[in-house]
């Protein structure tokens, strides 16, 4: 027998005041991470005077676009505005295991389906309520979320770690642009890489090869979870299109200016994102982290043009100048070399983390892995 979503939780009703909460605290639909991302802190807060509060432990699941898959559980108090579902475990489920039950793809298929609206989709809160669950003890629910706990936690390490080296890093490339009196263009270190034009009617939802567009660009990371698939590759593209563990990709598009580096292989570059191609292969690292830089970010996003959404120019954006003296810059992408690779190798191994553990999800919810034997 299986229960209902209703049976192990409820949409707790509480409010707080916004004068109370702060860009940590306040929780919306935009500044969840999609993928099971977590959360980042907030750009600004609404002008009501209270909205929904959380509690530590409770679940929150952005309810526009459910294929998104956002999803946090609460490590502290807080508010959230109405488009985020906050899921309350009742008396005698341990909130882990909810937070599990909802990270499955499987839910959040059956909220995608359920869901009303076509251009914004909103999950159906009275649907939501009647998604099976699976029916196991206490015990078992558990020792399911142990199992997941702890591979969240390395994923959660891993993280971390990139964050702190990314702040090392971005000390060190700051003191540097402040300390050089000399600058260049841009154009005279590197250049770029375009992508290529795919058709969409050629898209799969799966397949050998996947698509790396302006969305799947984010600050510091690429985010392949939402990608399209083709398997063969166009006999018009060039090969420079077909990506690399290492090269670092700029948005050009829509939130221009970010930056992220391909952990992963069998990617291809679309286009209206661009690979940075440095004259020395040494100075990649030092490139990547001069493009993390906010006054240069802000730069591009000074010389983007457009109405509806940005565009950045390839061609403006070499013509950017940037302090820069050939030893001490050689010598400074040395010494960020291996925080460049750490971050690589890292992002690799929460690649693989995450694969196993939405492996794992459902075959836990489901018993068709035991869990009888896993000691707490």
């Amino acid at each position: 027998m299986k229960y209902k979503l209703r049976d192990i939780c409820h949409f707790p009703k509480e409010k707080i005041a916004v004068a109370a909460l702060d860009s940590l605290t306040y929780i919306s639909t935009e500044n969840m991470l999609p993928n099971r991302g977590g959360v980042i802190p907030a750009s600004g807060l609404p002008t009501i005077e209270s909205t929904q509060a959380f509690s530590e432990g409770d679940v929150l699941v952005s309810n526009i676009r459910p294929y998104f898959k956002k999803i946090w559980q609460a490590s502290y108090a807080g508010g959230c505005s109405n488009d985020v579902l906050v899921f309350r475990a009742n008396q005698e489920v341990a909130p882990d295991f909810l937070y599990y039950v909802l990270s499955d793809d499987q839910y959040f298929n059956y909220a995608s389906a359920t869901s009303k609206g076509t251009k914004m989709p909103r999950g159906d809160k009275v649907a939501i309520m009647e998604y099976p669950v699976p029916n196991v003890s206490y015990g078992e629910q558990r020792k399911i979320s142990s199992i997941l706990k702890s591979l969240d936690k390395k994923l959660e390490l891993n993280k971390k770690i990139n964050h702190n080296l990314e702040q090392q890093a971005s000390a060190l490339v700051g003191h540097y642009m402040q300390s050089i009196d000399t600058s260049v263009s841009i154009a005279n270190i590197m250049s770029f890489d375009s992508g290529f034009p795919f058709q969409s009617s050629t898209y799969l939802p799966s397949g050998k090869y996947r698509i790396i567009t302006i969305k799947n660009v984010q600050d510091g990371n690429i985010e392949t979870s939402n990608t399209v698939f083709i398997n063969n590759l166009p006999t018009r593209m060039k090969n420079n299109c077909i990506l690399h563990v290492g090269d670092v990709l700029l948005s050009l598009t829509g939130n221009v200016g970010r930056v992220g580096i391909v952990c992963e292989e069998n990617l291809l570059l679309n286009q209206r994102v661009a690979k940075i191609v440095p004259n020395d292969i040494g100075l990649l690292p030092l490139l990547y982290f001069i493009f993390r830089q906010p006054d240069i970010k802000l730069q591009m996003e000074l010389i983007s043009k457009g109405t509806a959404q940005s565009n950045l120019s390839p061609v403006e954006t070499l013509r950017l100048t940037i302090p820069f003296e050939r030893k001490t810059a050689e010598a400074l992408s040395r010494t960020l070399a291996p925080m460049y690779q750490t971050i690589i190798s890292t992002t690799q191994e929460s690649h693989s983390l995450s694969s196993l553990r939405d492996a794992l999800l459902p075959k836990l919810m489901s018993g068709e892995i035991d869990v009888s034997e896993v000691e707490l």
